[in-house]
């Protein structure tokens, strides 16, 4: 593991720690909202596991935010510019996927905007049924994505662009033996019509 990838579990631990005792959460408490034993959740807390996609989406369950808050609230002091070289990366240690928060973070802006490199094989999924009034926009930018949106399955290649509110289980797979470059758009959502 890189110097980077420890400083940014650590962050993340730390960053997890915070929130949980911000919302009166004791460790036990959270381990069983979010559905991780309380052994890992220490230990993500300390900085000392890496934790994959799936695991830290069902933190953020528990927590009530969004993976993309999460990320955005370790990143750096606060900038309407926020330049490539800058940005969070962090990599999923289950799929190798690659996530790069590309917003400038605590601008105060409700929308946030992820990059993300998804490997050729790889599958991964989030329960989102705790998140209310979260909308997310996939914009495809190379390669072709397997999507699925509780029981509604979408084909998304380059150029295409996907709209949903956070509400359901949502499954990214990507069948191909290219990777696939997209963008994930998250902001509040306005009233469901």
């Amino acid at each position: 593991m890189s110097t980077t990838d420890s400083d940014i579990d650590r962050r993340l631990g730390t960053r997890i720690k915070a929130l949980r005792a911000g919302a009166g959460l004791t460790l036990d408490a959270l381990a069983e909202t979010a559905g991780v034993s309380r052994a890992m959740l220490s230990r993500i807390e300390r900085g000392e596991s890496s934790p994959t996609a799936q695991l830290l989406g069902r933190i953020c369950g528990g927590l009530g935010i969004t993976l993309s808050t999460l990320f955005a609230a370790t990143e750096a002091a606060v900038s309407p510019l926020s330049r490539r070289a800058d940005q969070t990366v962090w990599r999923d240690p289950a799929t190798g996927y690659v996530r790069r928060n590309i917003s400038p973070a605590g601008t105060g802006s409700p929308v946030e905007i992820v990059e993300v490199e998804f490997p050729p094989g790889a599958t991964v999924g989030f329960d989102n049924q705790r998140f209310t009034g979260i909308d997310q926009h996939i914009h495809v930018l190379e390669g072709r994505l397997d999507f699925s949106l509780g029981d509604e399955n979408f084909m998304l290649e380059a150029g295409d662009c996907l709209h949903m509110r956070l509400d359901r289980p949502t499954l990214f797979r990507n069948s191909s033996g290219k990777t696939v470059r997209y963008l994930v758009t998250l902001g509040q959502g306005g009233p469901r019509p």
